[in-house]
């Protein structure tokens, strides 16, 4: 059990984008913990946003669900109010999708995070605010200066990656000016059960695990070496956890990392052994791709750890069985639909 239980009896909080992958399973904690949960999701189609997420407490009494889009100024203005602690994981995640619509991720990643700011000054300037950002601001950096730690400088190598930053940015300006507490949490590969799968637009190891249940070949372009971490979801909702209870916190910017990383080859080769189908093969990079690709990238998140007492529990082969297992059940409400008349 997590010691941050205590803390969150009784909250009132409030997770943006709840009804995607990582949020689903942060309200399902709180909710655990006595939490009072406020889910808001535009459930814009072609993003991560699934009812079925929350199937097993859709009727929880201390839940609600609110199908409300982050740029809705007003209508977030109304629903930070009281609220303890807001979690705010809503965000366009996808980098091709950012290169090919540059601005759908300057309005969802920068201007409406400056929004979410703005409603609590002026309406919860009592709230904790947790931000969810990417290991992808670091863009490439040189292997001798792996793994790397919150000190490097950011390079961000497309728009998603540029606009994540300036997300970071504002809630820590918010937190050292206008006393908005706020954290901000720099997530590496995340997966699990509620991965969006459908496409392969947001987590890649989410449609690999898809490539691999139906027994396909998967792709993994250039030559299989390039090393990863991935950090299991519930590793993922301990570390948002311990931050939102944590005054330490306040204004800091976090790695959240794995046990070990992993070359692209070896998770392929991993993730064929235990679904026991599929196959891979190795290409060259399309054009789009090579463009924005970092090589090799893995964090360190020896700060998280000091600071905050959080360590990675699952490795990456128990996560895997329990994700591979959670599809198997429940493989009709994450596989898109075929395209009529096929």
């Amino acid at each position: 059990m997590s010691r941050h239980q205590a803390f969150y009896a009784g909250k009132r909080t409030l997770v943006t984008g709840g009804l995607g992958f990582i949020g689903s399973n942060l309200a399902m904690r709180l909710l655990e913990f006595g939490a009072h949960v406020v889910i808001v999701d535009s459930l814009i189609p072609e993003t991560g946003g699934n009812t079925f997420n929350i199937e097993t407490i859709q009727d929880h009494p201390r839940l609600s669900v609110r199908t409300v889009d982050v740029r809705d100024v007003l209508a977030m203005e109304r629903l930070v109010r009281d609220q303890a602690v807001i979690f705010n994981l809503a965000g366009q995640v996808s980098h091709i999708d950012s290169m090919q619509d540059p601005f759908n991720d300057l309005e969802i990643n920068c201007r409406s995070q400056l929004a979410l700011l703005e409603a609590c000054r002026r309406n919860a300037p009592e709230t904790k605010v947790i931000f969810a950002s990417t290991r992808q601001i670091y863009g490439r950096v040189p292997e001798e200066q792996l793994p790397v730690d919150e000190r490097q400088p950011p390079n961000p190598v497309d728009v998603n990656g540029i606009n994540k930053l300036a997300g970071e940015r504002y809630h820590v300006l918010y937190n050292n000016v206008y006393g908005i507490r706020t954290s901000v949490m720099r997530l590496t590969n995340t997966y699990g059960p509620r991965m969006l799968v459908k496409n392969n637009r947001q987590t890649a190891l989410g449609w690999l695990i898809r490539q691999a249940l139906d027994g396909e070949q998967i792709d993994i372009f250039g030559d299989g070496s390039q090393l990863r971490d991935f950090t299991y979801v519930d590793d993922v909702v301990e570390a948002f956890l311990a931050a939102g209870a944590s005054e330490a916190a306040n204004g800091q910017v976090f790695n959240i990392g794995a046990i070990e990383p992993i070359s692209l080859g070896e998770l392929a080769e991993l993730l064929i052994e235990l679904a026991g189908t599929g196959s891979f093969r190795l290409l060259p990079f399309p054009a789009e791709r090579k463009a924005i690709d970092i090589g090799s990238i893995y964090v360190d998140d020896r700060k998280l750890r000091r600071v905050l007492k959080w360590q990675p529990r699952i490795d990456l082969r128990e996560g895997l069985i329990r994700t591979i297992s959670f599809y198997r059940a429940h493989r009709a409400r994450y596989w898109a639909a075929p395209a009529p008349g096929k």
